[in-house]
């Protein structure tokens, strides 16, 4: 049967709440999609469910009309995935970045669902452990997925090194080599090098890299 529209206003600002919540950890670390993009998404995904649910009692009072409540649902799970993947990135070294932010958008999806559904205690119960994975496991002491990657370059004309020599000093300094780009011109060949390693296992890296009196330039970036 239908439900009041204070119900509905109510299930909207829960979703709204709950998409802002999840979205505010993702603001923190600057990432592309922040806390108005995981209330948009929450509110909508929940307010389509509504429409599944409750908007064609107008229509199936007829005995030859019967409709799937699920179906809106289901296209919404699917057509969250074109957003996610907007905010999926290849660094130089072919490793994605925004996986994180991307999954977070999809299970926001799925609060904005349930809330919509009227499942209150399933809803604020996941947004509150979507919010904890996100914060707690991204701790540098708690995460076994946090990583630097980075990148250098190194003037082999002018350099003493070659690419095996640096491959080999990488390997010593447990510094993962993910992959290496040249750049050759007439006057010098410039290669450079795409590294990654942990902080937790190797957490005097960077001073090493620093040392490097080889290297032309040092980029490096922490994500997880």
């Amino acid at each position: 049967m239908p439900i009041s529209e204070l119900e509905y206003i109510l299930r909207l600002l829960s979703a709204i709440l709950c998409g802002a919540l999840i979205g505010v950890e993702r603001e923190k670390r600057l990432k592309n999609a922040g806390i108005r993009t995981h209330i948009i998404v929450a509110m909508a995904s929940s307010l389509m469910m509504m429409v599944s649910k409750y908007g064609f009692f107008d229509v199936i009072i007829h005995d030859s009309i019967s409709l799937d409540p699920s179906r809106i649902a289901a296209g919404v799970v699917t057509a969250i995935g074109f957003l996610g993947a907007g905010v999926i990135m290849l660094r130089h070294d072919a490793a994605a970045i925004g996986l994180t932010t991307a999954a977070g958008i999809w299970a926001t999806v799925g609060v904005g669902i349930t809330l919509g559904a009227g499942m209150y205690a399933l809803g604020f119960t996941s947004t509150v452990l979507i919010y904890l994975v996100q914060v707690i496991l991204h701790s540098h002491k708690l995460s076994l997925m946090s990583e630097t990657a980075g990148e250098f370059s190194v003037d082999l004309q002018s350099s003493s090194k070659s690419i095996d020599d640096v491959k080999e000093i990488l390997k010593e300094d447990r510094i993962s080599l993910r992959s290496i780009r040249i750049y050759k011109t007439e006057e010098k060949t410039i290669a450079t090098f795409f590294i990654s390693y942990r902080e937790k296992k190797n957490h005097d890296a960077l001073s090493r890299l620093m040392a490097y009196d080889f290297v032309d330039d040092l980029t490096l970036y922490t994500f997880s």
